[in-house]
């Protein structure tokens, strides 16, 4: 029964971490598009649009 536990949340922090790094991978692009978006649209809300991301994303780093 203690085994069953043990798996159970043994897989829970697996899936956890699984998408913790997916939601990393998909800031990180997005993150990459908006720049390269930024070059042809130089606006106040890109920029700031961008810094709200690498602020997220240094949370979780």
């Amino acid at each position: 029964m203690m085994d069953d536990n043990c798996q159970g949340s043994a897989e829970f922090i697996l899936l956890f971490g699984g998408i913790i790094v997916v939601v990393l991978l998909i800031i990180f692009f997005y993150r990459n598009y908006i720049a390269n978006l930024s070059d042809e649209i130089k606006s106040k809300e890109v920029n700031e649009f961008s810094n709200e991301l690498d602020r997220i994303s240094d949370l979780f780093i």
